[in-house]
């Protein structure tokens, strides 16, 4: 059965840009080709500014109370915490510059995965009426999933950018994008964002889509 994918209204949803700085892309495979994502992602965001939809950065750092709550069982943080790594104010953990903040763009930093597990970044996504997420970000098996999987039980309606998403494992990339997101989300590339949310526009306005006026 063909699903079709529901068109996108700007009015309600944001663009979360996630982890995408400088230490983090340092880590993608050298076959990833970080100039192409990063171009992708600061099209996608060009095109939810254009169409007034809100954008939001998240960013992991630490600060020193934060490396010493890590208990030990945490086994990825645990490491960060003793090697003293990404703290919140080393150049390696902002966000790359060809994707920089505007003002009244959402930013909030994090100490875990998830956008939404350590941050107020629900409250202010709610505050602005925000119901639907549009996903970007690396890494897929860490931020990306852990922020779908948490979003989708907060009851946010999802897109994932298929194309502005990447992971240092191929096969972990792969068996997310084809086998868990679609589960809980609508899986589209940075040219489809704009489509879904242009249909919305000649939706609203007929007249539009019938003459092909602007």
């Amino acid at each position: 059965m063909t699903v079709t994918t529901p068109a996108l209204d700007p009015r309600t949803a944001a663009l979360l840009v996630m982890d995408y700085q400088q230490a983090i892309l340092a880590s993608l495979p050298g076959q990833a080709d970080p100039e192409a994502l990063l171009s992708r992602v600061a099209g996608a965001i060009a095109d939810m500014r254009a169409h007034g939809a809100a954008i939001a950065y998240v960013r992991v750092g630490f600060t020193e109370a934060d490396w010493a709550a890590i208990p030990p069982a945490n086994r990825t943080f645990s490491f960060l915490g003793r090697q003293r790594l990404m703290h919140h104010e080393d150049p390696a953990t902002d966000i790359h510059h060809r994707l920089a903040p505007e003002p009244g763009d959402i930013v909030v930093r994090k100490t875990r995965y998830g956008a939404l597990s350590t941050t107020d970044l629900d409250r202010r996504l709610r505050d602005r009426g925000i119901t639907t997420l549009v996903i970007a970000g690396i890494t897929t098996s860490g931020v990306v999933l852990s922020t779908v999987t948490d979003a989708a039980d907060r009851d946010y309606r999802l897109y994932v950018l298929s194309d502005g998403v990447a992971d240092p494992d191929p096969h972990a990339h792969q068996a997310l994008m084809t086998g868990i997101f679609p589960r809980l989300a609508h899986v589209i590339d940075t040219a489809e964002l704009c489509s879904l949310m242009c249909s919305l526009r000649d939706e609203s306005h007929p007249d539009r889509a019938e003459t092909g006026r602007a």
